[in-house]
């Protein structure tokens, strides 16, 4: 049911192309790109929603010739939090900006592009073990925030998130990226919700 339902997404979706002077993808017979966004994290449930559309999409997004006419492409999405460069200490009237050494701000940096690199070489090995025509994106911010702007700028027809099974309460004081995704991407979403030994 959650395959036929994306799969309808796909075929009615009404994003257009950000480049209409190419008038070769505009002639009869000719299909645009169709292309399915995930995104990622450390957590498994994010790399379970991307096994999820490789094993349920693969026919569509295959790299092999025979798959020309209706071409496909995985974009696979990871964002790093921003670095603050200071932080108040101690808290409270009179409290005083405290600014890490540059060598600190250099070495999280550091951890945070080796976190992003293995993060897209674990992803892109999954999609090329199923000849998956993929591609991969870094943005450095709010996730849920970075992840709507993404599909705003290119033509996204489905985007894909994991569910990491929030409770009530957690998802009340830090939100929900999925949630946050649902009411704010321009484009289809589907959520893939893992199954209860991953999220617990």
């Amino acid at each position: 049911m959650a395959e036929d339902q994306a799969t309808a997404a796909i075929e009615t979706s009404k994003v257009e192309e950000k480049q209409p002077q190419t008038t070769e993808a505009e002639a009869p017979g000719v299909t645009r790109t169709k292309r399915i966004m995930v995104a990622i994290d450390e957590s498994d449930s994010s790399f379970y929603a991307l096994q999820w559309v490789i094993d349920h999409f693969s026919t569509l997004l295959l790299t092999t010739e025979g798959a020309e006419a209706e071409r496909g492409l995985l974009t696979v999405v990871h964002v790093q939090p921003t670095f603050h460069h200071f932080a108040p200490f101690p808290a409270g009237p009179g409290a005083t900006a405290v600014y890490p050494p540059s060598l600190m701000i250099e070495s999280v940096k550091k951890t945070q592009q080796e976190t992003s690199a293995a993060l897209l070489l674990r992803a892109l090995q999954m999609c090329r073990a199923k000849q998956i025509r993929s591609e991969t994106l870094v943005f450095e911010g709010e996730a849920k925030e970075m992840i709507c702007q993404a599909v705003e700028q290119m033509p996204v027809d489905l985007l894909v998130v994991g569910s990491r099974g929030l409770g009530k309460i957690r998802r009340a004081l830090i939100g929900s990226v999925s949630d946050y995704c649902a009411h704010h991407a321009n484009c289809p979403i589907l959520i893939v919700k893992p199954p209860k030994e991953i999220t617990s």
